[in-house]
């Protein structure tokens, strides 16, 4: 049996490694900001989950929140960092409110969690935390730029971490899924105000993802994924979800090394 704590349980991945986890006989501490989606899941499973509330911008509450999980069930095995949105919009369009916004849950709100679940993981000699990112972590495309930002540095921020708490028994995962059957571009979205000057370039950006997600994974199925990932006895630092992200990542890699290859001179004239 594994304890786990997810956040952004109210539909999607969390909702449904939420009741993949409970399924199998493990407990879980879902949070989410509302938590009415979760009451079914209370009436089943009333001794192996606690329903928390929690805005993960919010630091204090975030603490607060990990604490009550780790005394509420004793300990934390597995926890996993899923809340957060997409916000559209091209770079000159974002207001300085909706970039702040995006940063501050995709990216501080999976630190929050992070550093407050640590000294629980430390105490008792291991754990697995798991970042949920995005192809988008490491590569980009037109109108979600600020999504891209806090993507990548939650995958840099990750990176460091693995190294760090490795000696503590602490595995490190970072997810990357493709398109998925979510709701991540519909209402829980967030869009700027656009500038005609992009519409050109919108149109072309829409166009690309929507031959990029053409065939779009199945959030369950993801489920038997994320479970085969925790009960790993050597669990990736990387891995990806869906069938689209490794050519994207094939083609985007091989252009930065061949850019790289092809201005070395200039590289190396730089160092003096």
């Amino acid at each position: 049996m594994k304890t786990w704590l997810i956040t952004g349980t109210s539909r999607g991945f969390g909702r449904e490694w939420t009741v993949a986890a409970l399924e199998r006989g493990d407990r879980v501490v879902a949070t989410a900001r509302n938590l009415d989606s979760l009451k079914d899941l209370e009436e089943r499973h009333s001794e192996s989950i606690l329903a928390l509330a929690l805005d993960v911008t919010d630091r204090s509450s975030v603490f607060d929140v990990v604490r009550r999980g780790f005394e509420h069930f004793g300990r934390l095995d597995v926890v996993v960092n899923n809340a957060g949105y997409g916000q559209f919009g091209m770079i000159e369009e974002l207001t300085e409110g909706e970039l702040r916004d995006q940063i501050e849950t995709n990216l501080f709100g999976a630190l929050w969690v992070t550093q407050a679940a640590l000294p629980f993981l430390r105490e008792q000699g291991g754990g697995h935390i798991v970042q949920v990112s995005s192809i988008g972590g490491i590569s980009a495309f037109p109108n979600i730029g600020a999504y891209h930002a806090s993507k990548w540095a939650l995958e840099g921020f990750s990176q460091a971490l693995a190294q760090e708490v490795a000696d503590f028994g602490i595995r490190v995962t970072v997810i990357e899924p493709g398109g998925f059957s979510t709701d991540w571009g519909g209402s829980s979205a967030r869009h700027a105000s656009p500038l005609p000057a992009y519409d050109g370039v919108r149109d072309k950006a829409a166009e690309f993802r929507r031959t990029r997600t053409q065939s779009q994974g199945d959030p369950s199925a993801s489920a038997r994924a994320v479970l085969k990932v925790i009960d790993s006895e050597n669990p990736p630092l990387r891995v990806f979800f869906g069938d689209g992200p490794l050519q994207i990542a094939t083609d985007d890699y091989e252009s930065r090394l061949a850019t790289w290859r092809a201005w070395e001179s200039v590289s190396i004239e730089a160092q003096g």
